[in-house]
């Protein structure tokens, strides 16, 4: 009876975490697809040259701010279709000081709790004109000179979301290259490959571009540490695709110490379960409507972390294996596809003997991870900072 039970809770387990697997391969093999007769256009091409609003929110951001903006303010584009706006949160004077100097507008909120959606809902609730995008950035991002001519040929298609390619800037240390290297798979997997098959691209935090009115309408909804989470679920909800551009390219500082990384997951993992909370009541209306984009990304959120779940399939199949050698294939067989997976998102520029070799930093990563698990609270609303220095 004691072993059926134990089978019983083995088979459980092997199927809840084979479903996290089965959801990784399949995106995989679509994001090797053609794309071209799959992804939406909502409509034909227009001449038409957008506007941009640039919006960096940065908080304690001395560090990257000023080097951001100036990169930014090169671009090849005209200089009266675009503006910046800088949030300037807990910011030294210095620092503001040499903003200040710039050909932008900069914000000075005085927040009792910040948070990135609080900087987004103050720049928008003090812009003075209208504008028809607006762009989100991260205090560290630096993009190309020809990042708002690639982003408006996208635009005059007609989307009213944009994800851009986020990418490494710096590879300086083996946390960082691997950090690089997940979000790249993350890319394969959660954006070109939906977007291959006709679902919406899931959104990063930055290098986001939406529809100015819709922008200004919905912000103001958003009340969580995981605000593109949440923008996420509104565009779904309302029946929006999100675009992702492959080509349009946003290069981003990744995190360089286990501690930061700890950090930073444990973030990402908590606004990972508030959106889960929220979006889970929404399901039956997605259902009746048919409204799959917005079931997958509540499946999405159902996920269980690549890290964690390597982890877990290694831990059961060498548990399985001490006990019933039997029970330890379908675990082993499990953590194949999933390596298969994995290295089939990996871009193949990416997929070199020195990149690669990092993975001896992963189990220092992976412990931070799963000690990341006993403090997640769905409630806790607090602005959790990822500190920059390049």
């Amino acid at each position: 009876m004691t072993w059926t039970i134990i089978h019983i809770i083995d088979i459980t387990l092997w199927l809840l975490m084979a479903g996290s697997v089965v959801y990784v391969l399949f995106f995989a093999v679509a994001s090797k697809f053609n794309s071209g007769k799959t992804q939406r256009r909502p409509r034909a091409c227009n001449d038409r040259r957008h506007t941009f609003l640039v919006l960096f929110p940065a908080y304690n951001e001395d560090n990257v701010i000023t080097t951001s903006v100036s990169a930014f303010l090169n671009q090849d584009y005209p200089t009266d279709h675009y503006h910046v706006a800088v949030i300037s949160d807990h910011m030294r004077n210095d620092t503001n000081n040499k903003l200040s100097l710039m050909p932008i507008t900069l914000h000075k909120p005085v927040f009792e709790n910040s948070s990135k959606a609080k900087a987004l809902q103050y720049a928008m609730a003090n812009c003075d004109r209208r504008y028809d995008f607006v762009v989100v950035l991260d205090a560290d991002n630096v993009v190309n000179s020809d990042f708002l001519i690639r982003l408006n040929t996208a635009c005059q298609y007609g989307y009213s979301a944009i994800q851009c390619h986020r990418l490494a800037k710096n590879t300086d240390n083996d946390i960082a290259v691997l950090d690089g290297l997940s979000e790249e798979i993350n890319n394969t997997i959660f954006r070109k490959a939906h977007n291959n098959i006709g679902l919406s691209s899931a959104l990063i935090g930055s290098g986001m571009c939406f529809d100015f009115k819709w922008f200004t309408d919905n912000v103001r909804l958003l009340s969580t540490a995981g605000e593109d989470k949440e923008l996420e679920a509104l565009l779904l909800m309302q029946g929006i695709y999100i675009k992702y551009e492959e080509d349009i390219a946003v290069f981003d500082e990744k995190v360089a110490s286990k501690d930061n990384f700890q950090q930073q997951r444990r973030r990402w993992m908590t606004a990972q379960i508030q959106c889960l909370s929220r979006m889970l009541p929404h399901v039956p209306t997605a259902i009746r409507q048919g409204n799959i984009d917005y079931i997958d990304k509540t499946v999405q959120q159902m996920l269980i972390p690549r890290s964690i779940l390597i982890a877990a399939i290694l831990f059961f199949a060498g548990l399985s294996l001490v006990a019933v050698p039997v029970w330890s294939m379908k675990w082993w067989a499990l953590l194949a596809v999933l390596c298969l997976s994995v290295i089939m998102s990996i871009p193949g520029k990416k997929r070199s003997g020195t990149t690669l070799r990092k993975v001896t930093a992963m189990p220092h990563l992976v412990w931070k991870m799963l000690a990341n698990i006993r403090h997640i609270d769905k409630n806790d609303t607090t602005f959790t900072h990822t500190r920059h220095e390049r």
